[in-house]
């Protein structure tokens, strides 16, 4: 006999989730070069990560320290590149323990070899952009500033979507009529123009950027969250709820959007994707992040700038499908475990071993001859 658990339908999404290899494993390699680039600085730096000289420990990556502590003639910050630098640490007692690639993002070789930009090498394993900073540098840190501004704006964005699409299907009537003729307004407004209006008034920033796209990325999926809640208002279960005098915050938070969160949770990957395309454009404009920060998109503008150096534009198309694609295949595998019509494709309960009993089948033992009679002959 045996014993089983129900699982509960948070858990049987994640079990279909699992299911789907292509979708699962993007998650995990995401996650991965995500968590890679939260610890660039580990990774890729000009600086060593720990030194000792003439018996004294430093920690460069986390310290600004000065040429003269290194045996130099200046006050100047350290620059690890130089030979001069790089000869003292290989004296007797002393060492260096540098990142796997010696360069940061805003890093200038100037005892490069090779003019700039300058191709793949072992110095430089993706080569250098125009201004001779360290390609493989640049790609790591824009990553990590796509995906925490994805994030970011995923995260602003999906709250007012829920909020503003909330109250208007729950509410409806006159609520949710001013609401739309306000949507319609505001989404007529030329948001491209209003960026360059903005980006020739302020200094850029990406707070303003931020800001700016977070205005308008909320209107799509406020309206999936407003049918979500016009549908569900009309169940039987919100109608007791009211009968029995929960408040409309106690209904919305604990009935309807729970049951209303499916298209939310699945749209998440793609508008991930959609904020990470549309910082890339603007970057690639002009108009994004400000001068110097490492951009994907700005890479890809000095790969159109820089023509024959294809190891630039090449390198950061790469990065850039790689991502998209990556969210792509999770937010299809997180559709397909939350559609409601694959949920018979896990089964309701996980058996556990228990107790056996044994079998009351009969067994096929001694056989007992047919007492048919035969036919003898004709």
């Amino acid at each position: 006999m045996q014993a089983t658990v129900s699982l509960s339908p948070s858990q049987r999404a994640w079990l279909r989730f699992r299911r789907n290899g292509l979708g699962f494993w993007s998650l995990v390699v995401l996650s991965a070069l995500f968590v890679l680039s939260l610890g660039a600085e580990l990774v890729s730096n000009d600086k060593p990560l720990i030194a000792r000289y003439n018996g004294q420990w430093y920690v460069p990556v986390l310290q600004q320290l000065p040429e003269t502590t290194f045996g130099g003639d200046f006050q100047t910050n350290t620059d690890y590149l130089d030979p001069f630098v790089r000869e003292q640490f290989s004296k007797p007692g002393n060492f260096a323990f540098f990142p796997i690639n010696n360069y940061h993002y805003n890093t200038l070789n100037y005892f490069a070899q090779k003019p700039n930009p300058a191709p793949p090498s072992a110095e430089n394993w993706l080569g250098t952009d125009g201004n001779g900073r360290d390609v493989l540098a640049r790609l790591l840190y824009g990553f990590r500033v796509s995906i925490l501004f994805a994030l970011a704006l995923t995260v602003i964005g999906t709250l007012l979507g829920i909020i503003i699409g909330a109250v208007q299907g729950y509410f409806a009537g006159k609520i949710d009529l001013a609401f739309q003729r306000f949507i319609e307004i505001w989404g007529s407004l030329p948001e491209l123009y209003l960026l360059i209006i903005f980006a020739a008034v302020f200094e850029p920033s990406i707070l303003i950027l931020l800001i700016l796209l977070s205005a308008f990325g909320w209107m799509g999926l406020s309206d999936y969250m407003r049918a979500e809640f016009l549908r569900n208002r009309q169940m039987d279960y919100v109608r007791a709820a009211r009968a029995l005098g929960l408040s409309h915050w106690q209904i919305i938070t604990r009935h309807v959007l729970p049951n209303s969160m499916t298209p939310v949770v699945t749209f998440l990957p793609f508008r991930m994707s959609g904020a990470i395309l549309a910082l890339t454009s603007l970057d690639f404009l002009g108009l994004g992040v400000p001068p110097g920060t490492p951009s994907l998109g700005e890479m890809l503008a000095q790969g159109k700038n820089n023509i024959d150096a294809w190891w630039i534009s090449l390198s950061t198309f790469a990065v850039l499908v790689v991502t998209l694609l990556l969210l792509t295949f999770m937010g299809d595998a997180l559709r397909d475990a939350l559609d409601p019509r694959k949920a018979d494709q896990v089964p309701d309960a996980s058996p556990r071993k228990a107790d056996q009993v044994p079998d009351a089948s009969p067994r096929k033992a001694d056989q007992v001859p047919d007492a048919s009679p035969r036919k003898a002959g004709p």
